[in-house]
């Protein structure tokens, strides 16, 4: 990956049409910083939903890096991918984006701001290496079945923003539904020109050519049932799909305008922000003090309102779209049988209907069920009547008030160099699978609570132990003491696969003293 460079943002560039000796890329930029607390209990705090297969078997963040790949808008497609991810889950999701194959820029923010901070640090990562550029944001989180109607829209959407406006795409709603935004769309602007350029009689442009865009009239937060209804009856409210496309230049002139505090602290924050190895850190302090908003609250609401930066203007989007935002939704979009059952996994149904069950190892038997979700986990199990799965998260809410770990991770936890699965714990002992990538090592480390005895059952593990290195085979253990400095290294060319049992009066994660560590861990 390719870290940005570090530059004073040049965020004062107007948004007038673009001069005709400037030529304009479209760039991809992905807000992958979401934590879905409403798929849980596969989704948790460090292995949220972008970075899980709910839907197949690449994550919803690899399908994204692909979904404007045979783009052509008339305007180049820039190789290069922004993201902007937040920093607790760096090495899962750089994993995921180098089996993209693309160039990328991924930009971690230190805590989270909600999407205005991060797609302005976006803004401004385009401004510092490429003067200006178009846009398309893309949340890490949504699906996506038909990329011919994606890229016709975003096609059309690429024209109206090339020439300094702000697009939202928006979905023509077929339901009332509660745990989306809106828009109110204003009068028709008419189809798009196709830009002049290389591509301009290309498919995409075709078909843009004929998608009708409306003015942005407002934004409506997410209504009670009621209100859903009248909007889809009234036919002039949309639902907001958090897809956008403009000019970074025109983002930076909304955001200093409208919110100025957000502006200031983002600028500070990536210009003394700097790269480390895969990524670029936004410096702390700075980033913290930005206020937390989202594009809709911070600017998009705004622009019926005023339009002195920018005119806000919403392309339809016909093209399978989700924002996989609950159960019901991967539900929806699933194939299913015959009674309108979803399976995933080991799952037997009989008299069911309209179920969706998931199981991530045991057998899930469903007997006449009739709209539920049932999800089972390693370590967790969900039984939700469909129409009350946004209340998922109030579930969420209580486990981290008790304290409980379901809430934040798996009981398989990925790290830099593997992952481990708590297979076993009790009092005084836990026992733990784990797996070391080849070449990786973890970190040089000692504990003051606990003492470690670890059994390779696949490959070769280097073992540092106070003073010594040494080897251990298939079938071989080794004890690390309690207070005794070590390190877990695999030298081997396949995965080192082993059981470490420890034992001791403590066995919290927050007891690791770390000398050394490759990945930059404190």
């Amino acid at each position: 990956m390719t870290a940005p460079v570090t530059a004073t943002p040049a965020d004062t560039r107007s948004t007038q049409a673009t001069p005709l000796n400037v030529k304009l890329k479209v760039h991809p930029v992905i807000l992958a910083g979401g934590s879905g607390t409403r798929l849980w209990p596969m989704s948790r705090e460090q292995h949220p939903k972008q970075l899980i297969g709910l839907l197949g078997e690449d994550s919803l963040l690899q399908s994204t890096t692909r979904r404007l790949d045979g783009l052509e808008s008339g305007y180049p497609l820039t190789g290069q991918l922004v993201v902007v991810a937040n920093e607790e889950q760096r090495f899962t999701t750089a994993e995921q984006l180098r089996t993209s194959g693309k160039p990328t820029r991924l930009i971690l923010e230190p805590m989270g701001r909600d999407t205005a901070p991060a797609l302005t640090v976006a803004a401004l990562s385009i401004v510092a290496q490429d003067e200006d550029g178009i846009m398309v944001v893309m949340p890490a989180d949504h699906a996506v079945t038909d990329s011919d109607g994606f890229h016709a829209a975003v096609a059309a959407g690429v024209q109206h923003a090339a020439s300094g406006r702000i697009v939202t795409m928006g979905i023509v709603p077929t339901r009332a539904e509660t745990g989306y935004g809106y828009i109110r769309i204003g009068a028709a602007l008419g189809a798009s020109a196709p830009h002049t350029g290389d591509h301009a009689d290309d498919t995409d442009n075709e078909a843009s050519s004929r998608i009708i865009a409306h003015q942005l009239d407002r934004f409506v937060e997410k209504p009670h049932l009621e209100l859903a209804q009248r909007y889809v009856e009234s036919r002039e409210y949309w639902w907001n799909s958090g897809i956008f496309i403009m000019r970074a230049s025109t983002w930076l002139k909304a955001i200093r305008h409208f919110q100025p505090a957000i502006s200031e602290a983002c600028a500070a924050a990536f210009t003394g922000g700097k790269a480390d190895g895969d990524f670029f850190r936004l410096q702390r302090d700075a980033f913290s003090a930005s206020p937390s908003n989202s594009i809709d609250y911070a600017v998009m609401e705004k622009l019926g309102a005023d339009q002195s930066v920018a005119a806000g203007v919403v392309v339809p989007l016909q093209a399978g779209w989700s924002d996989v935002g609950s159960w019901d939704a991967i539900w929806d979009i699933s194939e299913k049988d015959a009674d309108h059952n979803v399976s995933r996994g080991r799952v037997m149904f009989e008299g069911a209907s309209s179920t969706f069950a998931h199981s991530e190892g045991r057998l899930i038997a469903c007997v006449g069920t009739q709209d539920l979700v049932v999800v089972e986990t390693a370590d967790a199990i969900l039984v939700a009547d469909k129409s009350r799965v946004q209340d998922v998260k109030k579930i969420v809410g209580r486990i981290r008030a008790e304290g409980g770990l379901e809430a934040a991770n798996h009981r398989k936890v990925h790290r830099p160099w593997g992952n481990y699965d708590s297979v076993d714990t009790g009092e005084r002992f836990q026992v733990k699978r784990i797996v070391v990538k080849p070449g990786a090592r973890l970190s040089l480390q000692m504990h003051h609570h606990r003492a470690e005895h670890w059994i390779v059952v696949r490959g070769t593990a280097l073992v540092t132990r106070g003073e010594e290195r040494f080897i251990v085979s298939e079938n071989e253990s080794a004890y690390i003491p309690l207070g005794v400095t070590h390190r877990l290294e695999n030298p081997g060319k396949m995965p080192l696969e082993m059981i470490e049992v420890q034992s001791g009066s403590y066995l919290g994660e927050d007891d690791i003293v770390r000398f050394d560590d490759t990945y930059g861990r404190q």
